[in-house]
């Protein structure tokens, strides 16, 4: 097993992994695309499956389309680029399962890689069908979702109605060996 000299480092910077929606206009290297997509690669998936084909947006007119598929993630068209996380379309619940792993790895990866990244959902079936229609994707296969990445200029939520941050209490959401039991 892999034994890194400072776990708590690790731990502190995965609890500072937070959706982003505001880029710098840089790109990003192909070198740090490449580490990203092998990540991706080796995530695990449900009786390793591996359901996925990703496809790499960096057309700013693709970036732009995929925004205006609702407005809550009109955001998108300003990342550098996202990763289209596109699924073989056969087994819903454990792809579903799988699209959730792929995409929190992505976004670990990319704060540990010094950028931001956010995921964003086209939306209800047919604002899918209007994503897989602009990114070619074929009908059978399932596509619902892109994790934008760039660099970071904030992680303040700038749309209009922002969710609140923070968490809810350790003592609200965890119970020690039956629900409802307090932990400590």
């Amino acid at each position: 097993m892999a034994r890194i000299s400072n776990p708590n480092e690790v731990l502190e910077q995965l609890n500072k992994v937070r959706q982003v929606r505001q880029y710098e206009d840089k790109p990003i290297s192909p070198d740090v695309v490449a580490q990203l997509l092998e990540i991706a690669r080796w995530t695990g998936s449900s009786r390793n499956t591996q359901p996925w084909h990703f496809i790499v947006i960096d057309d700013k007119e693709k970036l732009k389309a995929i925004s205006e598929l609702r407005t809550p993630i009109n955001w998108v068209a300003e990342a550098s680029i996202a990763i289209a996380i596109v699924l073989d379309g056969e087994k819903e619940n454990s792809e579903a399962y799988d699209e959730g792993r792929v995409t929190e790895r992505l976004m670990i990866a990319s704060h540990l890689l010094g950028l931001g990244a956010g995921t964003a959902w086209y939306g209800d079936e047919p604002l899918q069908e209007k994503g897989k229609e602009i990114l070619g994707i074929p009908k059978e296969r399932t596509a619902r979702s892109v994790v934008a990445i760039g660099h970071r200029i904030s992680a303040k939520d700038p749309r209009p109605n922002p969710a609140a941050s923070g968490r809810n209490p350790i003592s609200e959401i965890v119970s020690h060996n039956e629900f409802g039991k307090s932990w400590k």
